[in-house]
């Protein structure tokens, strides 16, 4: 049902065809067991990763709406702001971001490093806040303002993750659900960073619909499991909604919550023992915010034995250009 509802939404047509499936095969021997990668950090824009499916739907309602500055927030480091201030670029538009540093850090490379130095690159404006804890309203009085200078915002979400946004990772979901069925493999699960939960929430809502016996499970990557399911279920809801369905019965919101700590953005050494386990094994770069952490939850959970028996599908998400913002962290 969920495959025929989609191709209603408009959306701009960004990533030019599916990312990889890819075995790691030296990390897969180094295990005993089989990971594959959904390489999502290869999307083709400023660097890649996950928010550009998002905004292929969210940037297609703004043109709809004939805006000229998309409007944002995240924190200093955001993945999601540099894609977006990136597509802003690219589209001719104009791109305001409110930005908070979550770590309280004053790391000149992680103020100035990284996504943020792209930020400048795209030409993107930036203002920096004390907090984002009221953030629909800073966006909604940010996009007041700019309406009172003649300018016509188009506000885009934190991490793009609204029902809209959503939409992309249901259709990922799809598209990974057939890479699976052409691999003929039974897979035990997959992972990945649960965050502001529009790619957890579309990711399981399409694969619950499709493949109703392979578990999504979701790191969390700033919150507890308390905190962070009613995020993944009440989007996804709304996500079905929009899509005019029924939430599958096989619908089911399953976090990992051990890893995220001390708190978002400030990584852990089991986080950095992923990078460089990856980096090391494949050549592959994960980043402190994300998938570090998502990728030490699935390496644990393979030490405890929280998986059923199969190989294992991490969804790589991006975020490597936070890497130089990190660099203390390493030395």
């Amino acid at each position: 049902m969920i495959k025929q509802q989609i191709d209603r939404f408009n959306r701009l047509e960004l990533l030019g065809g599916a990312t990889a499936l890819e075995k790691l095969e030296r990390l897969s021997a180094w295990l005993g067991r089989d990971i594959y990668v959904k390489r999502d950090d290869t999307t083709p824009l400023a660097m890649g990763g996950n928010k550009l499916r998002k905004l292929e739907y969210l940037a297609a309602d703004a043109l709809a709406q004939g805006a000229d500055t998309l409007v944002t927030a995240g924190a200093t480091q955001s993945n999601h702001v540099r894609q977006t201030a990136a597509l802003a670029a690219k589209l001719g538009l104009g791109c305001v971001a409110l930005l908070e540093n979550p770590t309280g850090t004053e790391d000149p490379n992680y103020l100035g490093n990284g996504n943020r130095l792209l930020l400048e690159l795209f030409d993107a404006k930036v203002e920096l806040v004390e907090n984002l804890d009221n953030v629909d309203e800073q966006l909604n009085a940010l996009a007041d303002r700019l309406r009172s200078n003649g300018k016509k915002p188009y506000l885009v979400p934190i991490g793009g993750s609204n029902a809209l946004g959503a939409l992309g990772y249901v259709r990922a979901g799809l598209e990974l659900a057939g890479q699976i069925k052409d691999s003929g493999i039974e897979f035990a699960a997959v992972v990945l960073a649960s965050g502001s939960a529009g790619t957890h929430s579309g990711l399981a809502l399409a694969l619950s619909d499709v493949l109703p016996n392979l578990p999504v499970i979701g790191v969390t990557v700033s919150r507890t499991d308390e905190a962070q399911r009613p995020k993944v279920q009440g989007l996804a809801e709304r996500t079905a909604e929009l899509l005019g369905v029924d939430i599958p019965e096989a619908f089911n919101v399953m976090l990992w919550d051990e890893y995220f700590g001390p708190r978002y953005g400030e990584p852990n050494a089991g986080t950095l023992a992923a990078i460089k386990l990856l980096a090391s094994q494949e050549g592959l770069l994960l980043d402190p915010v994300y998938t570090g952490k998502a990728m030490a939850g699935l390496l644990d959970g393979i030490g405890r034995q929280r998986f059923e028996d199969g190989p294992i599908i991490f969804l790589h998400t991006g975020g490597a250009p936070a890497l130089f913002a990190y660099d203390s962290v390493f030395n």
